[in-house]
């Protein structure tokens, strides 16, 4: 038998599968070895490569933020499903002789200017929280998105009159318009807050996946899709719609909190929710007089608020670095 040559670290030959070979650097024939399936990175189990989802999956699980911001998010989801596992009290039960007293047992947070449990509503805050982000998120996701492809994907006059109406809501003041809209309503649910946050709120998604669409409708397999005779929606939905909703659900998970922050102020000025609804904002504005004798009662509910919107933030800022391959 011929004598085999010395392997050579600097210079290693891999097989090319056509009889050929060809030359690895040592590092790369090191990866070769130590990748499951014999794959290079980024690569499944069988050395087939992955897709974006996949591969931002396999990114967010290592991302110490995400995960830490995910377990605050699903705390709070929890906690707006059944907030009294924690806090079985009444948030609406209330005792003027406790008013402004400190923490006792079995009341951590101590006591409002009504005498209320601070604990107990500010836990049960969450609820109303997460529900106007939640609900407002996919309004606007939803609305912005489908205003923004059919104006990216037909352009023209669609997009010369969508791009005229953005404007338009572009140059409304957030808070101004909150203060004149919500002003004449009496509900006190949460429905005409997210009607309205959904209302001035599109405008910046749709912007963002008209963008998207107008890159992916240039893709080479956008252009064969149409020469083969696929219709409109199908290449909509089937071929641009995956590869254009990446940014927008980035940018909706950022949002996510601001909205969160949003009906929070809205509901401090008084335009937002109102009582007997029970909301982070109402305490802080019912505790800002009282910010000296019993800061307790405004610094847990202000902390609540703190925490989720930025734990949104931060879930926003994992998912963007992990979805945009120019980061990586």
């Amino acid at each position: 038998m011929p004598e085999q040559p010395p392997y050579e670290p600097e210079g290693a030959m891999a097989a090319t599968g056509t009889g050929g070979t060809m030359d690895l650097a040592a590092s790369e024939a090191t990866t070769l070895e130590k990748t499951p399936g014999g794959g290079p990175g980024g690569t499944g189990p069988e050395g087939k490569p992955r897709s974006l989802w996949s591969d931002a999956w396999h990114d967010l699980r290592r991302n110490p933020v995400f995960l830490a911001s995910a377990l605050v998010i699903l705390f709070l989801v929890l906690l707006a499903i059944r907030p009294s596992l924690i806090a079985p009290g009444n948030p609406l039960s209330c005792d003027l002789s406790k008013a402004l007293d400190g923490s006792r047992a079995g009341h951590p947070f101590g006591y409002d200017g009504q005498g209320c449990d601070v604990y107990t509503r500010t836990v049960y805050g969450a609820r109303t929280s997460v529900t106007v982000g939640v609900c407002a998120t996919l309004g606007v996701a939803l609305l912005g998105s489908v205003l923004g492809g059919l104006a990216g994907y037909f352009g023209r006059y669609w997009d010369a009159v969508l791009s005229r109406i953005t404007d338009i809501f572009f140059a409304i003041p957030v808070l101004l318009g909150g203060l004149v809209l919500l002003s004449v309503v009496t509900s006190t649910t949460v429905w005409p807050v997210v009607g309205f946050i959904v209302l001035l709120g599109w405008p910046q998604i749709s912007r963002i996946a008209r963008g998207a669409v107008i890159t992916a409708k240039q893709n080479d397999y956008v252009l064969a899709a149409r020469a083969l005779g696929a219709s409109d929606a199908r290449i909509l939905l089937r071929h641009i719609a995956p590869n254009a909703v990446a940014p927008v659900i980035v940018v909706a998970t950022i949002a996510l909190g601001t909205y969160i922050a949003l009906e929070a102020t809205l509901s401090y000025l008084g335009v937002g929710l109102k009582p007997p609804s029970v909301s982070w904002g109402i305490d802080i504005s019912a505790a800002s007089p009282y910010i000296r004798n019993a800061p307790h009662a405004l610094l847990w509910p202000s902390g609540a608020l703190a925490i989720t919107v930025l734990a949104f933030i931060m879930l926003g800022d994992a998912v963007r670095d992990a979805l945009d391959p120019k980061l990586r």
